[in-house]
């Protein structure tokens, strides 16, 4: 007598599911096609060609994040549409920083037990992201590991390449005098969420409770996804003046800005420059939080800064409003070191 020997699919990886997923997910792939693509979904790599693209001695440049605990989000609410911004986004909001075009963008999507209608939406939203910045979805993997995820549980992190014509890179000549140019963020973004779900749970609140700042549920107003730069960025990056960018995110203004000044310089912000977005005026008052923790945990209420040319800086104001950026001027470059502060968060 034979006995029946065990599948895969028994032990808990359904293949067939997979493969599924890599067909629903082909036409939100292909909307994000872009000069240089060569390629669909479902090679063992992925190919793109930079002289399609356009460069002739280009640099490349890469970046690599997750979404962190907004995630847990996600999972509790079962809203996962707009997660998949938030991935992209961390991405290649840090890749302009470096004055790079976003070219083409990888996801690692890793569950417990492949939901083939959850999964679809999750990287539909990746799909949108990168129809957002410009880039291409060329690739990516699909992840299913029972036994490291429990019930609905998963987990993204996203990978892009983006590039520049030699002798491009910023920041570059940033000097005394330089002006702040700060971007709004739309809500919290993607980081500082294990601070947020700790003020939640001590204001004894649950996702699906009216927000008490606006936006609907706790839950959806806090998923928000992350604001994309790219496009207002690489606008104002072409049209001269722009000398450096810094993406606030974990560590805020007072550790991110610093990461693209110059030994010896620092910056002077003026914090009356723009008004505090409710979300963030709610987290400080239930949490307890003073500025300083604000201002290290969290973006306040901005979520890019860029460093600019004195004489440019208007001009470059209105090449940012016209491509639908929120605009604030926030204080210029100085010789004092850190990130100094004047005024009070309000």
């Amino acid at each position: 007598m034979t006995k029946n020997g065990l599948t895969y699919a028994q032990a808990g990886v359904d293949i067939d599911a997979g493969n599924a997923l890599i067909e629903r997910i082909k036409p939100a792939a292909k909307r994000t096609q872009r000069p240089g693509t060569m390629a669909g979904l479902g090679g063992f790599g992925a190919l793109f060609d930079l002289k399609g693209a356009g460069y002739e001695d280009p640099i490349l440049v890469a970046a690599t994040d997750g979404v962190g605990t907004k995630l847990r989000i996600a999972i509790d609410t079962g809203e996962v549409d707009t997660i998949g911004i938030d991935l992209v986004a961390m991405c290649v909001n840090d890749l302009v920083c470096q004055g790079a075009e976003p070219l083409f963008f990888l996801d690692y999507f890793a569950t417990g037990a492949l939901e083939l209608d959850s999964a679809t939406r999750i990287i539909e939203g990746i799909a949108r992201g990168c129809e957002l910045s410009g880039c291409a979805l060329i690739g990516g993997e699909t992840a299913e590991m029972p036994g490291m995820y429990a019930g609905g549980d998963f987990d993204l992190a996203g990978f892009a390449v983006g590039a520049m014509e030699r002798g491009t890179d910023l920041p570059a000549g940033v000097v005394e005098g330089s002006v702040l140019l700060g971007l709004e963020s739309d809500g919290v973004h993607s980081n500082g969420y294990s601070l947020v779900r700790r003020i939640v749970d001590h204001a004894g609140l649950s996702w699906s409770d009216d927000s008490p700042f606006g936006g609907g549920t706790l839950g959806r107003a806090l998923l928000a996804p992350t604001r994309l730069y790219v496009k207002p960025a690489l606008a104002a990056i072409r049209a001269g003046g722009v000398q450096a960018l810094a993406h606030i995110t974990g560590g805020g203004l007072t550790e991110n800005l610093p990461r693209v000044l110059p030994d010896g310089l620092g910056a002077r912000i003026d914090l009356q420059s723009w008004a505090l977005p409710p979300v963030f005026e709610w987290l400080s008052r239930t949490g307890g939080l003073d500025t300083a923790e604000m201002l290290k945990t969290f973006n306040a209420g901005i979520g890019m800064v860029l460093v600019v040319e004195a004489d440019r800086a208007e001009a470059l104001t209105a090449v940012l409003s016209d491509a639908g950026e929120r605009v604030h001027r926030l204080g210029t470059v100085t010789t004092e070191p850190g990130v100094n502060y004047d005024g009070s968060l309000s």
